[in-house]
This record gives C-alpha cells, structure tokens and sequence, in this order.
C-alpha cells in the first residue's frame, strides 16, 4: 500500500483545510498494488509545525471524510508510549522504596551531664531528623537547673519529649534527674532504629514511654495521657522549623491540661519567629540565640523571681 499526500491542499499556517486551491488535485490518493486479503485502514499522517497544525476539530473531520473512528485514532496512545509511562512509574515506586532502605544512622551526639555523661547516641544520617545542637540543649538545661534552685542537677518529676526524634533531649533530662519520661515521635523508623536503641543503650527504656503518632493527636488527647500523676513538670518543644506554625502549637499547648503552674517549657524555634512572653499561666523567663536558632524557656512566675534575685549584686557600704 502506498500513500501521496498533496501539500497544498493542506495548509499549516492556518490550521484549517483549504478548498480555495488553484489546482484539483485530490486530498489524498490511495493506489493498492495488491489485492488486499483482509481489512485493513489506509495510513493518514498529520503533518504541521509547531502551534500552527490542525486542530482536533479538523483531525477529526478528515478522519471521517474517509469512514474511519476518530476515537480510536486519537485518543488511545500507542503500545509503545504506554509502556514507557508504565515503565517510569514503576522506576518511581523503586527509587521511594529504596530511598527507605537506605536510611542509616550514626553515633555523633552525646549526653552531657548526669549518670549517663558521655554515652555516644545515634542519629539518623541526612536531614530527616535535625536534633537539637549540644551548645543549645547545655545552656537549655543549665538554664532549668538554676531555675529550678538545684544547679548540680533537675528538680526530680516527669518530663514530655514532643517531637522527640532521637530522644536526646529526653535521654538528657533523665540522666539529670527526671524521673520518668514521655517520648512522642511519630516516624516508626526512627522509633525503631534510633530512639529505642538510644535508650537501651543509656539503660533509661525502664523508665520511658514512647508514643507513635503526631504531636497534634497527643495534645488533642491530654486528658489520657495526663492521668492520675497530673501535668508535667518538663516540657521540650523541638518541631521541624518549616513543618509547624508555631503560633497554633503554642496555643494548643497553653491551653493543655499537661501543662500546669509549676511546669518547665523549652522551645527551640528559628530566626524571625516571634514568641509571646507567656504560655498560659507561664512566662518567658528566658530568650537566647544562638546562630539562626532561638531557644525559650518558660516557667513559673517564682522560677522568674528567683533568677533577678539571683543577679542582684549586693551593695557594700
């Protein structure tokens, strides 16, 4: 089977079908050379330059002008096209499930001080888990410790781990003095393969209750968690800085019955953030910086008191 095509009765800078040509020469002229044993649809080609071709409308008209479907032509893609898209997707599936696989961790953070000073502790490897910078979390419980009246140690009480991740920030109260520990993260990877073996190693899973699922949930369920022991006396904040606005997480934890009126909060939040000087009956007894990062504590109104007390320098006369 051969196929002519007349250019001139087709023309692409309109993207119409002319019938104004000055020469009659027909659309197209289809010659058999052989008898045809079967059925078999002639080929039509579409030929047109970029933006100015025929339009779907037009395909469609010249395609039954010859007694053929336009929706069997036009709208199935061909076998070779669907098994590249097919064949892309598959290629996506893979690379998500190895991107998984891959995941490893290392031994770069350390506690800092208590019983368990030195302990190396893992973190995952990459930018999924950002724990808190040891300068940070030193002058944290530094911080807290003389709030608290005791500067060698942490008041004895609980404390809530929120976006715990690798649990060092919670690993580093109990080796201070806490008696007992909340942690709240919910990618069971990291559950599984850092904050688990975390605290085997520092020997605190006795004393440590891990919690798999948004911090959002926990809050919004309180009252259960809080139970007969009441509010906590601790609380670290430490979110992904991009995946929270802070404003609504503060809100939703000054108005949370694990907060109460002798608790502790530490928030670790970015540059350009802005903080309130009170969560719920607490106020902001301290706000530092440290590079990008910002570090607030709020607390107790007495815990404020006993710090400007602390600084005042005595008169000789």
């Amino acid at each position: 089977m051969s196929v002519v095509s007349s250019s001139p009765i087709l023309s692409p800078s309109s993207g119409r079908l002319s019938s104004n040509s000055s020469t009659n020469l027909p659309l197209f002229s289809t010659t058999f050379t052989k008898p045809i044993s079967q059925k078999r649809y002639p080929l039509i080609v579409f030929s047109y330059k970029s933006g100015t071709g025929l339009t779907s409308e037009d395909k469609k008209e010249l395609l039954k002008r010859y007694g053929l479907d336009p929706d069997k032509f036009l709208s199935e893609p061909s076998p070779k096209t669907r098994r590249r898209k097919e064949g892309r997707g598959s290629k996506l599936v893979v690379s998500d499930e190895k991107s998984q696989e891959e995941r490893t961790t290392h031994r770069l953070l350390q506690v800092l001080g208590g019983k368990a000073r030195r302990k190396k502790l893992l973190s995952p490897k990459g930018m999924d888990v950002r724990p808190m910078m040891e300068v940070v979390k030193g002058a944290a419980f530094d911080i807290l410790q003389s709030a608290g009246g005791c500067p060698a140690s942490l008041r004895p009480g609980r404390w809530l781990d929120l976006y715990s991740g690798t649990g060092s920030v919670g690993i580093e109260a109990i080796s201070r003095g806490c008696s007992e520990v909340h942690f709240v993260e919910m990618d069971p990877w990291v559950v599984s393969n850092v904050l688990t073996p975390n605290l085997e190693w520092t020997g605190f899973l006795d004393v440590s209750s891990i919690h798999t699922v948004r911090v959002e949930t926990f809050l919004q369920r309180a009252e259960q968690f809080v139970g007969k022991d009441g509010p906590f006396d601790y609380m670290s904040v430490t979110p992904p800085y991009t995946a929270v606005d802070y404003e609504e997480l503060m809100a939703q934890i000054s108005k949370s019955a694990l907060v109460g009126k002798d608790s502790f909060i530490v928030v670790e939040y970015p540059l350009r953030t802005d903080m309130l000087d009170t969560c719920g009956c607490l106020v902001k007894i301290k706000d530092r910086r440290f590079g990008r990062t910002h570090l607030a504590i709020y607390g107790p109104d007495w815990a404020q008191k006993k710090r400007k007390s602390e600084k005042k320098i005595p008169i000789v006369t």
